[in-house]
């Protein structure tokens, strides 16, 4: 169970994430720097307890028109061996000391939960509150049976990143989200909701996975 503190953090995540974001490929709008809100997101908790995981949907309005996007984030006490380039950046946490940020679709804790939570064996925790299931994130299953979940490669595309796994299947994160977007067909999809400038909602397909 992921514990939530009411601490602060410096950097801030949003302060690490404006540094972060330009350098993405799927970014929209690489020549402005981001002026970043939060507009929602998940935790997944890892079963050891020793990664946080965070879903974090952060809604950019530094562009002619305002994007969303969709950051799997992971928090750990010490660096994470071989993943140099997966790292967002170093923040003190005001409990728990320097937490090393990295990327999750290169994190192999957080793609195992991904896989896990695609295939029905983890469920959706809410972002600010300790063991608090997040009702608002509906995940199918569907036909897809339970898949292997250690990490093999991972591939940036122009909206989305692909993440393989052992035994060939694939899970699509998608980070580029839009009001105007057609549901997802996939087998297994995780859809979650975002708030939008003016008050109101809008909800997206963020991973899927095939058969």
């Amino acid at each position: 169970m992921a514990v939530i503190h009411r601490t602060t953090m410096s950097p801030t995540k949003l302060e690490l994430l404006t540094a972060w974001l330009p350098t993405r490929p799927w970014y929209r709008d690489s020549d402005r720097t981001p002026e970043l809100t939060k507009a929602g997101g998940f935790r997944l908790d890892d079963p050891t307890g020793a990664v946080g995981i965070e879903f974090m949907l952060v809604t950019d309005g530094a562009g002619p028109e305002a994007r969303t996007y969709h950051l799997p984030l992971t928090y750990r006490g010490a660096p994470l061996d071989g993943a140099d380039e997966a790292l967002i950046g170093t923040s003190i946490h005001g409990i728990l000391g320097q937490r090393w940020i990295y990327d999750g679709t290169r994190d192999p804790v957080a793609v195992a939960q991904i896989v896990a939570l695609l295939t029905g064996r983890a469920r959706p925790q809410a972002q600010s509150e300790s063991d608090t299931p997040d009702p608002s994130v509906i995940v199918t299953v569907g036909e897809l049976a339970d898949t292997a979940s250690e990490l093999v490669s991972t591939t940036d595309g122009p909206s989305y990143t692909d993440i393989a796994v052992q035994g060939g299947a694939i899970a699509v994160l998608r980070h580029v989200l839009n009001t105007a977007d057609a549901p997802d067909a996939a087998n297994a999809r995780v859809s979650v909701p975002w708030q939008l400038g003016d008050g109101s909602t809008a909800r997206a397909v963020v991973l899927a996975m095939g058969a």
